[in-house]
């Protein structure tokens, strides 16, 4: 079926939760060899929709006055960083679904915080000093959503949540694959099939042209 069609069962078949319940995309993959470190695909899908509330981590220091009272962001500074631990780093990767940083702090953040960030596909995007539009950041940072395959031939993603309306849910599965297709070597001749549901629902194979 096709995503609007997949979407609309994908409702149907799921139990109302005392949650809002998200849409999970698996993208099931076909010949890839994932032995083979250069196959061991981590990137990130820039969503045209925003998915609910996504807190974004934001190393800052010179940037920092700018980013004060911003929703759902939370602000580390240089002095902060320096003193984070690897057990401080846990609960802020676990607290932080996306992280910016200023291209400045990034040695030190790889020092810190590599070994927790890194096997979490979650190092900072740097962001030059001085940026202006630091709405623009925060704003593709709330639509970004981290994807990767490391063991298992799937790539999971988070396309929706089950109070957005549909068609913002099928764009941003559209988007999801079309990002997903450019990283595979062999691009969508790799996709063997697609599914689609909620959090607590059954999945539903859908079709995406």
């Amino acid at each position: 079926m096709d995503v609007m069609e997949g979407i609309k069962k994908v409702r149907e078949a799921s139990k109302k939760r005392n949650f809002v319940q998200s849409f999970d995309l698996s993208v099931n993959l076909k010949n890839i060899d994932l032995k083979r470190p250069e196959n061991r695909i981590k990137g990130e899908v820039v969503l045209p929709h925003p998915v609910g509330n996504r807190t974004i981590g934001f190393f800052a220091d010179s940037l920092a006055p700018k980013l004060e009272g911003k929703k759902n962001v939370i602000v580390i500074r240089k002095s902060q960083l320096e003193k984070m631990g690897k057990k401080d780093a846990k609960k802020l990767a676990k607290k932080c679904h996306v992280f910016l940083a200023e291209a400045p702090l990034m040695p030190i953040i790889g020092k810190n915080l590599g070994q927790v960030l890194g096997p979490r596909n979650k190092l900072p995007k740097p962001v030059p000093p001085g940026t202006a539009n630091i709405d623009s950041l925060i704003n593709t940072a709330e639509r970004t959503v981290k994807i990767s395959v490391k063991t298992s031939p799937v790539v999971h993603c988070i396309v929706g949540k089950e109070n957005m309306k549909d068609e913002e849910i099928a764009e941003n599965i559209k988007t999801a694959v079309k990002t997903i297709e450019t990283l595979l070597p062999r691009g969508r001749e790799q996709i063997k099939s697609i599914f689609l549901k909620l959090t607590m629902g059954p999945a539903v194979e859908i079709k995406v042209i």
